[in-house]
């Protein structure tokens, strides 16, 4: 579990980034959950967008891509999720103790 000190930080890392998947119509799918846990393996930090078409609400998209991901739900923001999972491979954010 991360530390309210450590989800500030991974919160301002965030600020800047694009949403690079986006959930509509089809909700969360097991394609989508794959795709979106080798993005992470890559990147760390990722944002979701939910569009407005998605029938599920944001905190249970949120929860099933954070579960079928394994990566920590960072924050739920309006229609956007951001999520963290440290990488084995690429290594790159640095969390505050």
């Amino acid at each position: 579990m991360l530390t309210g000190k450590q989800k500030r930080f991974l919160r301002s890392e965030a600020h800047h980034l694009n949403p690079i998947f986006q959930v509509g119509k089809g909700g969360v799918n097991e394609n989508m959950i794959q795709q979106i846990a080798d993005v992470l393996e890559v990147r760390e930090l990722i944002k979701v967008s939910i569009l407005q078409n998605c029938e599920e609400d944001r905190d249970s998209v949120a929860a099933a891509l954070s579960k079928g991901a394994k990566a920590e739900l960072v924050q739920v923001i309006g229609n956007t999720i951001v999520l963290y999972k440290e990488s084995k491979e690429n290594k790159q954010l640095k969390l505050p103790r």
